[in-house]
């Protein structure tokens, strides 16, 4: 059954799901731990070696959750914090000096919600190079930023990955930042965990579409992906709460679930929430001192 668990996220890898992340030490390859910072829970999972890839199916590389749920829970000032949170992540994995320049891919359909998180995301970016040059005076402070929403194959005949591939050539960003919508094994987890990681990412994965990887060796630049979960497998979820209950698992019932996906009757707002999010704490990390109020004015 292992081959039907569907996730993207690194802390939901069967070993991590089933075990205690804060015990990494009957976990071969693997190192984990759990805190708490700005009042969110923030778990990450380091992939060491070979073994430590084959135990969650993930590349070796580090992968951060944050677990978002007082913010959907309004409570006071979560927005802001979450955004800080957010940035002081971001900062942690790209380790680059303030001069360097930084493409933010929007990847996938903004047409159909569940996977609008990228391109929703960019319309909440604040995209400065042109300004840098046109309005040195007013913008040579801030960091080059440019953002790219690359569409999807269906629609535009062309790979996500060739797209951004063609712009970072003709760009030269020092990093690409590439935000996309993933799959989750639970239903908790939709819309309010966002998994960073060091080691890019393969659009439409999460839904069994796997695309053209954007990572360091496909694009020549490190790749720090940014992911939302907004889907279940179908069969995934059942697997789980059939487990979970104590009742035998029959494989065979659970392949009529192939192919349904599940997501929530509020998806339209979560994914705006979300994206707004992520949007926020990425200028937050590429510029320095920025707030809230300073970010609704840029884009306003």
């Amino acid at each position: 059954m292992s081959s039907r668990i569907r996730t993207d996220l690194a802390i939901e890898a069967e070993p991590l799901f089933r075990s205690k992340p804060s015990h990494p030490e009957s976990l071969p390859g693997l190192r984990c731990r759990e805190e708490t910072r700005r009042g969110f829970s923030v778990s990450t999972v380091e992939v060491l070696d070979e073994r430590g890839e084959a135990a969650v199916g993930k590349p070796k590389g580090r992968y951060i959750t944050l677990e978002l749920g007082a913010l959907l829970r309004r409570e006071e000032n979560s927005f802001a914090e979450a955004c800080a949170l957010l940035a002081e992540e971001l900062r942690s994995l790209l380790h680059l000096p303030d001069i360097s320049s930084i493409l933010v891919a929007g990847l996938g359909n903004r047409d159909i919600t569940p996977d609008a998180v990228g391109p929703i995301a960019v319309d909440n970016l604040m995209v400065t190079r042109h300004l840098r040059s046109a309005l040195p005076e007013y913008f040579g402070s801030f960091r080059s930023v440019c953002g790219l929403c690359s569409g999807v194959l269906g629609t535009t005949g062309i790979e996500s990955g060739e797209i951004i591939a063609a712009v970072c050539r003709k760009v030269k960003p020092a990093a690409v930042i590439a935000v996309d919508a993933l799959a989750s094994r639970c239903t908790e987890r939709l819309c309010r965990t966002v998994q960073l990681s060091d080691t890019g990412i393969v659009p439409g994965s999460g839904v069994g579409n796997a695309r053209l990887a954007l990572n360091e060796e496909t694009l020549g630049v490190p790749v720090i992906a940014v992911g939302v979960p907004t889907v279940v497998d179908a069969a995934t979820l059942a697997y789980d709460l059939i487990k979970d209950s104590g009742l035998e698992i029959d494989a065979s019932q659970l392949a009529s679930g192939a192919g349904l996906i599940v997501t929530p009757r509020d998806i339209d707002k979560n994914v705006r929430d979300i994206s707004k999010l992520i949007g926020y704490g990425l200028n937050m990390a590429l510029h320095d001192d920025l707030s809230i109020e300073d970010i609704d004015m840029f884009l306003s």
